[in-house]
């Protein structure tokens, strides 16, 4: 029956409609009303194919930045450019959008579990597990996946694997971008570590000017880039490169932060 319909990872269709839907809804006004999102380039999105597209993004929480993502793209995919306003674009969203992550993170409870029905494409990390470092084989069911996201749609993934910023590119991403020969789109945020808790799902702060910039496809040689090349490429493009440090040095960067948070927080109490 088409009501029952599924996805390639035998996600039923309607279902995962009513689930974007409805947290749709409900985190619409975090990048609305509590806090603001600033979009560039989300005309790009309209131009893409339906299928094998590679989203490379920094990465500040676990759920916030891909719930924006799915925002956005949905907007732009109704004719909405660089805003999010008028949330009919979520009557009809586009199902086959995945995204990529840790499998422990997907597991970790009730409600991670339903985000995974809405998208995720749970691997297993070889570097980390429950916060410590390890070793591990890369599964082979896990790149599979990943090519049947790209195979049935597009796939969002955060190459670095984790929330610290300037954290090195994982070459499986460079590996991926080898084999299946996306079409690699990178996204550049800001603001969401500020904006929410390190998981997304709760406000640490109002008022926060949340940027979301979309850049041109990257230039690849699927052929002949090294995976070094590659994974320079996304480092410059997603502006995690270690020389963007002698820019704006983190420890600076928080250290100004935290000052400046101070400063409302007291200016808040009048």
């Amino acid at each position: 029956m088409r009501l029952f319909k599924r996805n390639a990872f035998g996600h039923i269709l309607f279902v995962k409609r009513w689930l974007i839907r409805i947290f749709g809804i409900i985190s619409h006004g975090r990048y609305r009303r509590f806090n603001k999102l600033q979009i560039e380039g989300s005309e790009i999105i309209r131009d893409l194919p339906d299928t094998n597209v590679l989203f490379v993004s920094n990465h500040q929480t676990y759920f916030a930045d891909v719930a924006a993502m799915f925002h956005v793209f949905n907007a732009a995919l109704h004719q909405r450019v660089n805003d999010i306003k008028n949330i009919g674009y979520l009557w009809n969203p586009k199902l086959n959008l995945y995204f990529v992550a840790a499998a422990e993170t997907m597991k970790s409870g009730f409600l991670p579990k339903i985000f995974a029905y809405g998208g995720s494409v749970s691997i297993q990390r070889t570097w980390r597990n429950e916060g410590k470092d390890v070793k591990r084989q890369v599964k082979m069911s896990d790149i599979s996946n990943i090519g049947k996201a790209l195979d049935d749609g597009w796939l969002i993934t955060f190459p670095q694997g984790t929330t610290t910023p300037f954290k090195p590119i994982r070459k499986g991403t460079a590996h991926i971008i080898k084999t299946y020969k996306p079409i690699v789109i990178p996204i550049v945020i800001d603001g969401f570590r500020r904006s929410f808790d390190k998981k997304g799902l709760l406000i640490k702060k109002r008022g926060i000017l949340q940027t979301f910039q979309i850049k041109q496809a990257l230039k690849i040689d699927y052929e002949h880039d090294t995976i070094d090349e590659i994974v320079e490429k996304i480092e410059f493009a997603i502006e995690q490169h270690p020389s963007f440090l002698k820019v704006t040095p983190v420890e600076e960067y928080q250290k100004a932060e935290e000052a400046l948070n101070k400063k409302r927080d007291f200016w808040d109490m009048y």
